[in-house]
């Protein structure tokens, strides 16, 4: 759904001033997300460790895996409703 820059400003008109700090400070983490997003995938490094015998044998395992609603109800975290 594409948002038409008026109706934005229509919007932030009808903001008490209060709400208009609120706005101008959510719109301002918007438009600086996508630096931080890069910044922290830049800083993240390669992890040069082997797996371990262990992990090599989980991945290659016939476990398969197990979605969050399984493991909820095994482990009693989930109720099924009828």
């Amino acid at each position: 759904m594409e948002v038409g820059k008026k109706a934005l400003h229509d919007m932030i008109e009808q903001l008490s001033e209060a709400d208009r700090k609120s706005a101008y400070d959510f719109l301002s983490y918007l438009l600086e997300r996508p630096k931080r997003e890069r910044i922290i995938w830049e800083q993240i490094e390669e992890d040069e460790e082997p797996l371990t015998e262990e992990e090599r044998q989980q991945l290659q395992g016939d476990e398969g895996y197990v979605t969050g609603s399984e493991a909820k109800r095994e482990f009693g975290l989930q109720v099924d409703l009828p």
